[in-house]
């Protein structure tokens, strides 16, 4: 049989062919993350320079940071707490305020009061150091509650009264608290009402032994490089700061994985364990603080990893140990843990 012979099979005509620049993609592209999001990478390198051997804590304090909580800060003297505030201010070019609690401290330390102005014959406002960007509020446990009530307004609120007028604190703002874990005496434990403000609860450890010739060489110049906040670019401004609050609320997280973070806080509640648990306030600062540590990643959404990761350090100062299992020497970081564990995460 010939090709030619009418009777042939022929192929059904195939279509014109389309050209692959018009081929529609088999799998719809992922969204692009805000190039914002590479701001807080950026920020966290510069603070390493000069900030050694802390990397999670760095890591930590950024994502409360971003998130817009504030952060309580446990370790022994001499780590470099007051260090990473100062880094951290000059990568925004941001104004550091350090407040040293002790016993004689009053509220108008902090807040700020009135004087009389014998030349204009009239009260004039001097504001306190909680007027700034970053406040260091060092070993606060040292003051009595009455002067450790005078943050909590300024915490929550993010304004200052005095003399019964509220003035509103400058943007962006956050707290950062430290306290000895070691040296108890003549101090003031506080109370949960304050606690539950913190967003985080970070301890520091001591630094290895190659890090702490690296900051040994760095701090006394004994080479080319030093640790002195100084040597720290600014890579943005305080209106960027509060842009990377704002794009917070882009960020995606899926109702599985709120579900996720709120059972762990509720697990915490129900425990044979504890005494009593977290609040609703650890639920939402749990979500807020897991957006933050996505944003850190440069990616617009949540997955469980990312609430799991915080979980402990958003929880480890909300809970209080049942009496037999503070006396059977379980801390409260492994209890944390262990119930954490017992939450199964989503799948996703």
């Amino acid at each position: 049989m010939s090709s030619d012979d009418p009777t042939f099979p022929r192929p059904a005509e195939l279509p014109p062919t389309t050209p692959l620049s018009e081929v529609p993609p088999s799998m719809p592209e992922l969204p692009t993350p805000d190039p914002s999001f590479a701001m807080l990478t950026q920020i966290r390198k510069q603070i390493e320079r000069v900030f050694v051997g802390q990397e999670k804590l760095v890591e930590y304090v950024l994502v409360a940071f971003v998130s817009g909580g504030h952060v309580l800060i446990e370790g022994h003297p001499g780590l470099g707490k007051t260090h990473l505030v100062l880094s951290l201010a000059e990568t925004f070019h941001g104004v550091f305020k350090r407040i040293q609690f002790t016993p004689d401290l009053m509220p108008s330390d902090v807040t700020g009061h009135s004087i009389f102005d014998m030349a204009k014959q009239s009260f004039q406002v001097k504001q306190g150091p909680v007027f700034t960007n970053l406040l260091l509020a060092d070993e606060v446990n040292r003051a009595p509650a009455k002067t450790q009530s005078a943050l909590l307004e300024v915490m929550q609120e993010r304004q200052a009264t005095i003399d019964g007028v509220s003035y509103p604190l400058p943007k962006p703002f956050m707290v950062l608290a430290t306290q000895n874990p070691v040296e108890q005496d003549g101090t003031y434990p506080l109370p949960e009402a304050q606690l539950d403000r913190f967003m985080m609860k970070l301890l520091v450890d001591e630094p290895g032994l190659e890090d702490e010739i690296l900051i040994a060489t760095r701090a006394t110049r004994s080479g080319m490089e030093s640790l002195a906040p100084e040597q720290i670019d600014t890579v943005c401004s305080p209106e960027d700061i509060e842009q990377l609050r704002e794009s917070l609320t882009s960020i995606t997280i899926s109702p599985s994985v709120i579900r996720y973070a709120v059972q762990l806080v509720q697990a915490t509640r129900s425990s044979e364990m504890t005494s009593y648990g977290a609040s609703p306030r650890a639920s939402i600062s749990l979500v807020q603080a897991a957006k933050g540590f996505a944003m850190l990643r440069e990616r617009d959404y949540v997955v469980p990893d990312d609430v799991k990761g915080c979980a402990l350090q958003v929880l480890r100062h909300r809970i209080r140990l049942t009496p037999e299992v503070a006396i059977s020497g379980q801390t409260v970081d492994e209890t944390v843990a262990a119930i954490i564990n017992s939450v199964e995460a989503p799948r996703q």
